[in-house]
Order: C-alpha cells, then structure tokens, then sequence
C-alpha cells in the first residue's frame, strides 16, 4: 500500500506531466516516451485507433510530431483522482499552447483535453494510459446537430 497522501501522489503526476510537456515544448517528445510504461494504450487525435504498447506508440508520435515551437503551456482546472489503494492516478486537464506569432505575440496554437493514467510500478509513477482530444474541435463545433 502506498503512504503518500492525496495531495502528494496529485503533486508528483502533474510535476511529471509538466516536466514531459515542457520538453514536448522544446521539441524533444522523450520525456513523454521514457515515462510510458512497456504496456502503455494510448489515442490522440490523429490515430485511427487505440495503439497499445510503448514500441508502438513511440513509432507513432516519432513519426507524427516535430518540434512545436510552444513558447508557453497553461494547464487549466487540473484534477487528480487516486486509487484507494494510492498506486493508480488519473490526471485530467485542458492544455492550452501558445507558439509566437508573426510579429512576436503569443498565438494560441492548440487547446486539448488530456487524460494521463499513472500507475506505480517498482517504486516509479508511469503512464499506463494516455488520450489526447482537441476542446471544441471546429468540425464538431460547427455542426453541432450532426450526433
């Protein structure tokens, strides 16, 4: 059973997942890959299904993502729900980017909602399960009958 409190298992998770995104931002996407465990499912908004395992995620975002250029992330209204038994920790938010614009002003470049599930293994919080979405996507937003 873990000993840490609610308050300290909700630190670690989004310290990590900061310290992933801030290197995302420089376009290094490792920070994300070295913390997915070996049997991590994964979606975001361009797979065309759920990919499981870090091999194939890790092909995957190698392939899709180059370096953003984000000059600045904000994380909004971030909630961390905990096991009971404190080894698993759902973390949910709204990421918004900002990359510079033409003349140097801040662009709001992407809005997404993230889930992250970290479970402890051998003594270390890895993701287990990650899903990425666009807020508000301008093709659903657009038609917003169509379901």
């Amino acid at each position: 059973m873990n000993t840490m409190n609610h308050n300290e298992i909700a630190e670690i998770v989004m310290n990590i997942e900061r310290a992933n995104n801030e290197r995302w931002n420089q376009g290094d996407c490792h920070g994300y890959l070295d913390s997915y465990s070996d049997d991590i499912s994964y979606f975001d908004p361009i797979t065309e299904k759920l990919l499981v395992g870090k091999e194939a995620v890790e092909k995957h975002i190698l392939a899709h993502y180059k370096n953003p250029n984000i000059i600045r992330s904000e994380y909004i209204d971030p909630d961390v729900a905990i096991s009971e038994a404190g080894d698993l920790a759902v973390l949910s938010y709204n990421l918004r980017n900002f990359v510079a614009g033409e003349h140097g002003e801040e662009q709001l470049q992407n809005f997404w909602n993230s889930t992250a599930v970290f479970r402890q293994i051998n003594g270390k919080w890895r993701t287990v399960n990650a899903h990425w979405s666009f807020v508000q996507h301008p093709g659903i937003v657009s038609r917003p009958n169509s379901f």
